[in-house]
């Protein structure tokens, strides 16, 4: 029989009852008396919807109760129970129209969701008379915000909350006590949050840990395609995962794998094609996300599950505080002087040699500042910037200028030379040196007058791998890099750092010494900076220094020096 909302349903049942289980039958039925000896119920459809409604009975309690005294039906039965329940269950259901989710109710919600609507988390949508999930990052927090407000939820979206890999992975590493600590933190903030450890300490191998216990279906996001090679190679390492379930998404190669690593710009193009097939979300260099392009990726993300990763989440622009909502917080943070204290770092000097410009870099130099100061007539550069995007031509011809002044100095022949001096100086120490700088001209030239390699950001990736490896076995002992070395490149020995070029930014320097700082048994890390006397240089210097003080106190030494 059907038709369980008109239906009569009258049930006997033949055995004594005790006093608690027969006011359970009272709260969904209504009791007719005895007749044989047998006790008889029949359904109301009022107390039992509204018994469902207030939580005072569940369905389950209700089947429990029905079969476990073995209910014989007069009319009506069983199933018939089961679909009146379901009809008169606050019940909510999720359904996914292409790349939008809609919930829609069979009762009215009203109070239930208004924190959600004045959140923007629920949007009504008046056509489909239906309620929209803002964003695909809030789908399981609604769901668990509508249980815990004892709402049925029916989730016909077909997004799995957890979606496993195909083999159970074992993790093969150790965490130094700071990893383990910032892995148990990230577990306590329901698997999401952000962890912030300097370069070089091992956020990766955290990251792989959380991968191998979940053992869900992974999606990284890499800033560099460099980062994504590095990725896989730490997986293999760290676990018994092979590489068949690995897969590259970007550029020259789009593969969906259990576990897949893409970059941010292919992640941000593919989101929608990528984002229904994993549960758990690991965005390295994480403080890039908040720029608007990146943030679609984390936002149109179903992973319930998410790690960010970084060694500065603090933004200069103060967009850092957009990374919480989006990654669920900081659930750890360590700074160098910390990590110094507990010997995970190497030893360092910071060392500054400085150099003059030639007399007849001086003279050019003296005619171009003399203009810039001319055509920037008091501007700050932020402003002469902002002028220049609205069609100032004096403010675009000083920023020119400007820049002609920056590659003047970046170029100076002593600075040069006195690379070229430190180079042999630590080469004959037996050192491996990084150096840096902003500017890939300069990097050419540094690396041909040095006889060495640099990575730019227009090499092809076999050309980079190959010089990558080339330094890391030691073929050559020396490499220039330019920002794009700043982010991501795995160089674990390297024991030297000069910066040729640089600009007065905290996270920048902190990331180029990170580079450095990876300790090894009996390292001392040295990081020079090559800067020119009397130019904006000294005040960039200065900034960086001011910076690490702030990190390390008295843990860090300097020395200075002029040419």
């Amino acid at each position: 029989m059907s038709g369980g909302n008109n239906l009569n349903i009258v049930f006997y049942i033949d055995e004594w009852i005790d006093d608690d289980d027969f006011s359970l039958f009272l709260q969904f039925a209504r009791y007719l008396g005895k007749e044989r000896n047998k006790t008889k119920f029949a359904i109301d459809v009022n107390k039992l919807s509204q018994a469902l409604k207030e939580k005072k009975i569940t369905p389950s309690d209700i089947l429990d109760l029905l079969i476990g005294y073995d209910a014989v039906f007069e009319s009506g039965s069983i199933d018939d129970v089961k679909k009146l329940m379901e009809n008169h269950m606050p019940t909510v259901t999720i359904e996914k129209n292409i790349n939008d989710l809609y919930l829609k109710p069979n009762f009215y919600l009203g109070e239930l969701i208004k924190d959600l609507r004045e959140k923007h988390i629920l949007i009504y949508d008046r056509n489909r008379k239906a309620f929209r999930i803002a964003k695909p990052m809030y789908l399981f927090h609604v769901i668990d915000v509508l249980k815990k407000r004892g709402i049925e939820v029916v989730d016909m979206s077909g997004i799995k909350r957890e979606e496993p890999l195909p083999i159970k992975p074992l993790f093969k590493g150790i965490l130094r006590d700071y990893q383990q600590e910032a892995f148990e933190a990230w577990k306590k903030n329901n698997y999401k949050g952000i962890i912030a450890l300097p370069t070089g300490t091992g956020k990766t191998v955290i990251a792989i840990a959380a991968l191998a216990e979940l053992g869900v279906r992974t999606l990284i996001v890499t800033f560099t395609k460099e980062q994504m090679f590095q990725w896989a190679e730490k997986i293999v390492e760290f676990t018994d995962i092979p590489k068949s379930l690995i897969g590259f998404f970007y550029a020259n190669e789009k593969r969906l794998a259990p576990i897949t690593i893409t970059t941010y710009y292919s992640a941000f193009r593919y989101v929608d094609v990528l984002a229904p097939h994993f549960s758990l979300l690991i965005i390295d260099e994480v403080h890039h996300l908040p720029a608007d392009k990146f943030k679609f990726i984390a936002e149109n993300s179903y992973a319930d599950l998410r790690m960010g990763l970084s060694a500065t989440v603090v933004r200069e622009d103060g967009r850092h505080v957009e990374l919480f909502p989006l990654m669920g917080g900081i659930v750890y943070a360590k700074t160098l002087q910390e990590l110094a204290e507990r010997g995970y770092i190497a030893p360092f000097d910071v060392i500054t040699r400085r150099v003059s410009l030639t007399p007849e870099e001086r003279t050019r130099y003296r005619e171009l500042l003399e203009k810039f100061k001319k055509l920037a007539h008091g501007r700050e550069f932020k402003q002469l910037v902002e002028d220049a995007k609205k069609g100032d031509i004096i403010a675009m011809e000083a920023l020119k200028i400007r820049s002609e002044l920056r590659e003047l100095i970046a170029n100076s022949e002593r600075k040069i030379e006195e690379i070229k001096k430190i180079v042999n100086e630590e080469l004959a120490k037996g050192s491996k040196i990084l150096i840096f700088t902003q500017y890939v001209e300069q990097a050419k030239r540094i690396a041909e007058a040095l006889n060495t390699y640099c990575i730019v950001g227009e090499l092809d990736e076999n050309t980079r791998k190959m010089r990558l490896e080339s330094f890391k076995s030691g073929v050559v002992r020396v490499l220039v890099l330019t920002t794009v070395g700043d982010e991501g490149l795995d160089i674990p020995d390297a024991n030297v750092g000069i910066i040729a070029t640089g600009t007065g930014s905290k996270r920048q320097f902190i990331q180029r010494l990170g580079r450095i700082l990876r300790p090894v048994p009996g390292k001392e890390a040295r990081l020079y900076e090559v800067i020119v006397k009397g130019t904006y240089e000294e005040a960039e210097s200065k900034r960086r220094k001011e910076a690490l003080k702030a990190l390390f106190e008295q843990l860090v030494s300097f020395s200075d020096s002029g040419v």
